[in-house]
């Protein structure tokens, strides 16, 4: 997963991680785990779904940001 460009993309539309969580109706916490893929936790589908489509993001810059992985 690329954090900095997924961060970048949340700092540009003025969100930070407590916006995104609370967007994606998860707890602050998970999405922490999450964009820091601590104990194997990954965004599901459908969350990567809401935040494409939130950010407008083209499928490359999805690729990019959750499937790229030499970025760690």
């Amino acid at each position: 997963m690329n954090k900095n460009l997924l961060e970048s993309i949340m700092k540009a539309h003025g969100d930070t991680g407590g916006t995104l969580s609370h967007f994606l109706g998860i707890a602050r916490t998970t999405f922490s785990a999450k964009i820091n893929e601590k104990n194997g936790a990954e965004f599901t589908q459908s969350e990567i779904s809401r935040i494409k489509a939130k950010y407008l993001l083209n499928a490359e810059t999805v690729d990019a940001i959750f499937f790229d992985s030499n970025v760690s």
